[in-house]
């Protein structure tokens, strides 16, 4: 077990070093931070959705946004689609799986609003046509997704690959670029905060 322990650490490891190594993904990272905290200073919002452990890592990333991430300050507004059981039943019978996060952003979404898709093949469907609803709402769109991007790439205004084929590796990063954006939009918008007791 030791040796399996060993190897599982050395792999996210190797996964997170080869982001570290890829100034196109950094560029990205940093672009879709000042992309969200532009969003924030106009009055828009993020919204976020994923399916199983990607539901998860939005719902923890939209908390860090609504309550806070490394000191106190004001709450920003952020809504993880997969949160309530009643919307997502409702659409799932009345409309299907497939439409699960579209019907909601075209509740939700305004234009200048950022939706935030994480799918580690980059082809869920119901992602897929979340991502279709952002382009006819004018909401712009961040994506999570493993090294191909699978049919997001082509969807999304900024796509974000994490070099790896390994759902678990895949996840790992995206939950490190996920606070990274944290850090950096809560910098940029409260720094001043950072030390106030």
């Amino acid at each position: 077990m030791l040796s399996t322990i060993q190897s599982h650490i050395q792999s996210s490891i190797q996964v997170k070093q080869a982001i570290l190594a890829d100034k196109a993904i950094l560029n990205l990272i940093e672009k879709s931070a000042r992309v969200i905290a532009d969003a924030y200073r106009n009055g828009k919002k993020t919204l976020l959705a994923g399916n199983g452990g990607s539901a998860a890592d939005a719902q923890h990333i939209s908390g860090e946004f609504v309550s806070r991430f490394n000191f106190d300050r004001p709450a920003i507004p952020s809504i993880a689609l997969s949160t309530d059981t009643s919307i997502l039943t409702g659409i799932g019978n009345d409309y299907g799986y497939e439409r699960l996060f579209a019907r909601q952003i075209e509740a939700h979404g305004n234009v200048g609003d950022v939706f935030i898709a994480i799918s580690t093949s980059g082809n869920s469907p119901n992602i897929i046509k979340a991502l279709e609803t952002c382009q006819t709402k004018g909401v712009i769109s961040i994506g999570l997704t493993g090294e191909s991007g699978g049919n997001m790439a082509a969807l999304c205004d900024y796509c974000i690959k994490v070099p790896s084929v390994q759902t678990p590796r895949i996840q790992e990063s995206h939950i490190l670029i996920g606070h990274i954006m944290c850090h950096l939009v809560e910098d940029e918008l409260f720094g001043q905060y950072r030390n106030v007791k």
